[in-house]
């Protein structure tokens, strides 16, 4: 217990401390005792944790579904390539489809360009009892247009200098609306899946050459790839100036990505356990309906 607790900690970005993306480990295993494992090995011991972490995870669904006081909202950034849906895939795999909603917030509709830009994200939060997964977010607000700050033209936005006060005001803004939906009963947990430059490029060239995964390779990936640099320090800034203690972030190595697998299924499991939630009460009242139920059922012949 104390050695998770100690993992965790060191994958937490502490509020009010820097992110330091650029000295965090992607290829990190798990700790010592993974080290020195073979791929094999090492994916086999992950594999074990993160199943006894699937089921933890559905049992901690339950209860959030039951007790309908509370919704966990999880968002997930990353570079392309880092493993953001076989995560989803396999952390959730485990949890009732009922509970859980996944969204993916492409290219802004016009009908969103012509709202404030965390419009949409309002529209697309999770109901009290569910858990509701952003694959990619508003995040993308500053970090893809940081880098591209050029595609803030379409955007409709007052006229204005696009400076270091405007990114401030950015940040000010998810940090505010984050902590409005902590108040009002929807937690946050928000993962950094953190893939090296190298092990992109493989990833990459493995998706050209298996049959059946070609699809989901981009040319435009690799001119995107071409801002490495800049994408990771928006990333460093955007994390940095947005991991508060309502809304904290992890950055999870993402190179073996069983290791990043069980431990983001750990981080979700100990979210939810921390809500304090139980079980709904039977009245008096229902526990006599539910008596009398019983004893009809106890008469019924075979």
């Amino acid at each position: 217990m104390i050695r998770r607790e100690r993992i965790l900690k060191m994958l937490l970005v502490e509020p009010g401390t820097p992110a330091g993306l650029a000295k965090r480990d992607p290829t990190w295993k798990g700790g010592d005792e993974f080290a020195q494992l073979s791929e094999q090995k090492l994916r086999g011991a992950a594999r074990e944790i993160l199943q006894k972490g699937i089921k933890e995870l559905s049992d901690a669904q339950e209860l959030l579904w039951a007790s309908d006081t509370h919704a966990l909202l999880v968002v997930f950034q990353a570079l392309d390539a880092a493993g953001k849906d076989s995560t989803i895939e396999h952390v959730m795999s485990g949890v009732n489809p009922q509970g859980v909603q996944v969204v993916s917030f492409r290219q802004p509709s016009s009908e969103e360009l012509d709202h404030d830009f965390l419009w949409r994200i309002s529209r697309a939060l999770p109901e009290r009892g569910r858990i509701g997964i952003f694959n990619r977010s508003h995040y993308e607000e500053v970090v893809a247009l940081k880098v591209h700050p050029e595609w803030l033209e379409g955007q409709r936005l007052p006229p204005g200098k696009r400076g270091k006060q405007f990114w401030k005001g950015r940040y000010d803004d998810i940090n505010a609306f984050e902590h409005h939906l902590e108040r009002s009963g929807t937690t946050i947990v928000k993962f950094f899946l953190h893939v090296s430059k190298q092990e992109q490029k493989r990833r990459f060239i493995a998706r050209l050459d298996t049959p059946g995964k070609e699809w989901k390779f981009k040319a435009s990936d690799v001119a995107e790839r071409a801002h490495w640099d800049e994408y990771l320090q928006a990333f460093d800034d955007a994390i940095t100036a947005t991991s508060t203690t309502w809304a904290p972030w992890y950055v999870i190595p993402a190179n073996h990505k069983p290791v990043m697998q069980a431990v983001v299924a750990r981080v979700l499991v100990e979210t939810i356990q921390g809500l304090g939630l139980s079980w709904p009460e039977v009245s008096d009242k229902d526990r006599a309906a539910n008596a009398e139920a019983r004893k009809l059922l106890e008469a019924e012949k075979e």
